[in-house]
């Protein structure tokens, strides 16, 4: 996000972003780039070390030997591996909101900086929190101003009332005994109609999705808890144990208990 002036965003194979003075651009994980000052300048690589030093003891980082002319926040998100959900990963290419779209969103890069300008009690809290509704309010931007992008993708889907719906109540209660059917109830649609957007949507069905989820959130307590595997089972709607390990296997490759032992070493 820029807060003061101008940089350029590059990418290999793509044109030169320009990104203004409230405008925000989000890059997908593992995304090659760089930020200049122009369209038209050679860069040359971070310095990682200088970065990190920068990072621990919370100065900014200053990059070229030019006055400054252009202020940028960098905020990045992590997923969580265990979590299977193509969010972020999902992007085809950097997603820019510009200032003019999104008047919220531009008030929100103003309260961030203002945040970071003069710590104070709770900074840590607050920049969190805001951090957390600026990746919400730029989706919103995004998908409300660019209606035929992003179709096919899980983010695109999130304009689909009907998948949407299903995904909430799924996320909602991943213990429920969800099937196609349920499902299609719950959102008010016939069974026809559910898979065929789901799968439109996702390029998968109700059913797979579910299934999906139940293991990203069996894998995320195997590793962060001492549950047994028994009631983290029965916590993500497997009626047995057996049922669960059989599922887990075939999702992970391994038994559940397997699997946290790797994870834990």
């Amino acid at each position: 996000m820029v807060s003061r002036g101008t940089m350029w965003l590059h990418v290999p194979g793509e044109n030169p972003l320009q990104v203004q003075a409230g405008d925000a651009v989000l890059v997908s994980p593992g995304t090659a780039h760089g930020i200049a000052g122009g369209a038209d300048v050679t860069m040359g690589s971070c310095d990682r070390e200088e970065a990190a030093r920068a990072f621990g003891d919370g100065r900014a980082l200053r990059l070229g030997s030019a006055p400054v002319q252009t202020e940028v926040i960098v905020l990045h998100y992590e997923q969580d591996p265990e979590v299977r959900t193509p969010v972020l990963t999902s992007l085809a290419r950097p997603m820019h909101v510009t200032a003019r779209e999104n008047a919220q969103l531009r008030r929100t890069v103003e309260l961030l900086a203002a945040e970071l300008a003069q710590p104070q009690i709770g900074t840590t809290a607050a920049i969190n929190s805001i951090v957390d509704l600026l990746l919400v309010q730029f989706v919103r931007a995004w998908l409300a101003r660019r209606p035929q992008e992003q179709s096919g993708s899980w983010l695109g889907a999130m304009r689909d009332p009907v998948v949407r719906d299903a995904l909430a109540c799924v996320h909602a209660q991943p213990e429920h005994p969800w099937t196609t059917e349920t499902l299609a109830a719950a959102t008010s649609v016939s069974r026809a109609t559910l898979s065929r957007r789901f799968r439109s949507a996702l390029g998968q069905t109700p059913g797979a999705y579910v299934t999906q989820w139940r293991i990203d959130l069996a894998s995320v307590r195997l590793r962060d808890t001492d549950e047994p595997v028994e009631s983290i089972s029965g916590a993500v709607g497997y009626g047995s144990p057996h049922a669960f390990s059989r599922a887990f296997r075939r999702a992970r490759g391994t038994a559940p208990g397997e699997y946290r032992s790797r994870l834990r070493k």
